[in-house]
């Protein structure tokens, strides 16, 4: 016998059960991946599922390149244009980035691309110097739905499209050792029409000793690069960057010009480079572009070097930026890849959590390596060497031995493709492991669990739910979308339960003949694992930075003809950072 209304029940019942079991894949989902949900720190460099470059299509130059970050807010949301990447990426924080594909993409192959926010619509060009360019527009780039304004600019390398307060448009371009950055006016009544060009400027390695080329500016014969201009505007003031001098080098990083007006005339500014990391991990800091994040906190995302295939091989890093009551831009890169607190942290975005490295130069065991790629690659704090496993299989682990019980705090997996014979944007990659820590080397607890990850993650960093207190860490390959297993580095960060390093003594800064440059040495501090070097323009305004490790010199070739600094210095270890030094003064 059938009741009244029993049909009904029974879709109510069904609908109903459907719900429920949405609702647990639901909390399943956000269960398995609440390491990543509730992280409020990141670490340089960004963990993006970074393109596969279509050139060059040999299995020795199949790499992964993410560079000239441009990244632009619209309506309280974040995009991120990255040099040919066949897509772009999308986020709400600044923090958690998702790939969009576009459905009617002008440029596959797009170069340091340009992107402005402008009124209802986000405006987009990549640069092209051997042929025409559109403007392309949209107002819904999550959609991923474009239009073309017709090819009018010609000829184009390392665009910057800025759109001033008043409606007036411009276009900057520049990438050369030979010819300057240059502006053309547009008119925005005839389709961004161009007007006439007016150069504005160019290195002058002569005096700017970090306009040099070379790794450490090394190279005295071949010129640098100006490239990559960008241009922000902060309280009526015009602030163009640039970077040089390549982008293959430790030493690559921005300087900016600033000027009353977009044309010009523009001055030098006396603590270039604004953006400067040639120290650490993830060296370098240019071509990039600065935003506007949440609580009203600038974000400067730049390039990074990778350089193990080719000289393009690339990633990108972002590091909090400031104006100071001088008006005087600078980039703060000093712990530039430990963790920081991101964006939209309240009271907190930028700053340095305080977490150490814990990993550098400890033993590592592994169950296998080819030869020359040993596992002591994974904490020499170089993203160049790496360790090869002989198989890519699940069989596959490393464990470090940090050596005395320590607090871990967050871990970073950096991924290496060696002869990854992969091109282009591919679907479905992912990286699967587990990292375990132990107090004694015997009883193991999960501290990482990727599992069952789906997501492509060559520079993953995981903030723990919670610190755990271990010696050994150990990494257990499940799965990598790649035919071997490498990585470059496999950092643990935390703290130690030891004592601080003591302030340094002894620190001398002395100009050489050549004014570009200048001898920094100090006293070995016992108990230090590393040192910080800080100089500036006032002993109020240490604005740049460089980590160093294991040394007691450093070679700065830098440092600009007719500028005096000021020096500092800081130790650190794996318990913290030590108090900063007497600020000394070098002519």
């Amino acid at each position: 016998m059938i009741y009244p209304h029993t049909s009904c029940f029974l879709a109510f019942y069904r609908e109903m059960k459907a719900w429920s079991s949405m609702v647990l894949m639901v909390l399943l989902s956000l269960k398995s991946n609440a390491q990543d949900t509730q992280a409020q720190t990141y670490c340089n460099p960004i963990n993006l599922d970074y393109t596969y470059m279509i050139y060059n299509a040999h299995k020795d130059l199949s790499y992964r390149s993410g560079a000239d970050p441009a990244v632009v807010e619209f309506r309280n949301e974040y995009y991120l244009f990255v040099t040919r990447s066949m897509g772009y990426w999308h986020s709400t924080d600044l923090l958690n980035w998702d790939f969009i594909e576009p459905k009617n993409w002008y440029f596959q192959g797009s170069n340091a691309p340009a992107a402005h926010n402008y009124k209802d619509s986000v405006l987009y060009v990549a640069g092209n110097p051997s042929g025409s360019m559109s403007i392309l527009y949209t107002d819904n780039p999550k959609k991923g739905e474009w239009k073309a304004t017709p090819a009018i600019l010609n000829q184009l390398q390392d665009p910057a499209l800025f759109i001033d307060d008043d409606g007036a448009a411009y276009m900057f371009w520049g990438s050369s050792n030979k010819f300057p950055i240059r502006v053309k006016r547009l008119d925005k009544a005839q389709r961004f029409r161009p007007g006439e060009t007016v150069e504005l400027f160019n290195l002058d390695p002569h005096r700017h000793g970090w306009e040099r080329f070379g790794e450490n500016h090394m190279d005295t014969v071949l010129g640098g690069y100006i490239e990559g201009p960008w241009m922000t505007k902060h309280k009526g003031k015009y602030y163009l960057q640039y970077a040089a001098p390549g982008t293959e080098f430790n030493v690559y990083g921005d300087g900016v010009y600033t000027s009353d007006h977009p044309l010009g005339p523009y001055t030098y500014a006396p603590n270039n480079p604004v953006s400067y990391k040639p120290g650490g991990f993830a060296n370098g800091a240019g071509h990039g572009s600065t935003v506007l994040g949440p609580q009203d906190q600038y974000w400067h995302f730049a390039t990074a070097a990778v350089a193990v295939s080719i000289g393009w091989e690339r990633r990108i890093s972002m590091f909090p930026t400031y104006f100071d009551d001088d008006g005087m831009m600078y980039v703060n890169t000093a712990f530039g890849d430990y963790p920081h607190y991101a964006p939209g942290i309240p009271g907190r975005p930028g700053e340095f959590t305080g977490w150490m490295l814990l990993s550098h130069n400890k033993p590592v065991k592994s169950s296998s390596s080819k030869k020359g790629f040993d596992a002591q690659h994974v904490t020499d704090e170089n993203i160049k060497t790496f360790w090869l496993a002989e198989s890519n299989g699940s069989g596959e682990w490393l464990e470090i031995d940090l050596q005395r019980l320590s607090q871990v705090f967050a871990v970073q997996v950096n991924y290496h493709d060696h002869e990854s014979g992969l091109y282009g944007k591919i679907p479905g990659l992912y990286h699967r492991y587990v990292i375990e820590g132990s107090e004694d080397g015997n009883n193991w607890k999960t501290l990482v669990d990727k599992s069952e990850n789906y997501n492509d993650v060559p520079n993953d960093y995981v903030e723990l739910h919670k610190p755990f207190n271990v010696r050994f860490v150990r990494f257990r390959n499940i799965h990598v979308p790649t035919p071997a297993l490498s990585i470059s580095g496999l950092r643990i960060f935390g703290k130690g339960m030891g004592k601080l390093p003591g302030a340094v003594k002894n620190l001398e800064a002395k100009r050489r003949s050549d004014r570009r440059e200048a001898t920094i040495s100090w006293s070995d501090q016992p108990g230090s694992q590393g040192y910080n070097v800080y100089w500036g323009i006032a002993p109020t305004k240490l604005y740049s930075s460089w980590m160093v490790y294991g040394e007691t010199t450093l070679n700065l070739r830098s440092l600009n003809t007719d500028q005096t600094y000021y020096f500092s210095i800081e130790a650190f270890n794996e318990n913290g950072v030590s108090k900063r030094s007497k600020v000394i003064k070098a002519e």
